[in-house]
């Protein structure tokens, strides 16, 4: 089971990396073979799938490019048995909750991206 401490840790982190654009900063919180799932990546890249750190790395670097005023606050974080979703909003108001599958190291190796509008997007 994922802790408290240990799940509003991986938040901080992973809100903090967002919120400086920091293309490896990010990327650092995902596993060699994470699989990514959202609706943005299918609007950004033709399919909502992406698999491989240096697929995920070149869909996250369009996507600060398309939203270069991306910012992110994690609103809440509920804690799995080695699992963690994030509750955030966006600068544009969007809400999202992103399922986080996690390896041993605290990596993510699986994420699945849900949004409060997906027509108005990030």
């Amino acid at each position: 089971m994922i802790s408290r401490k240990a799940g509003d840790r991986f938040a901080r982190e992973w809100e903090a990396s967002w919120n400086s654009h920091d293309i490896d900063r990010i990327i650092g919180h995902y596993a060699e073979d994470v699989v990514l799932v959202s609706p943005i990546a299918g609007e950004l890249l033709g399919d909502p799938e992406v698999r491989g750190i240096e697929p995920v790395r070149q869909y996250f670097t369009k996507g600060l490019q398309a939203y270069p005023d991306l910012r992110f606050e994690v609103l809440d974080v509920l804690c799995g048995v080695d699992s963690i979703v994030l509750h955030y909003v966006n600068q544009n108001g969007t809400r999202a909750s992103e399922f986080m599958q996690l390896d041993p190291e605290g990596k993510v190796v699986r994420m699945v991206a849900h949004y409060s509008d997906t027509e108005r997007g990030v």
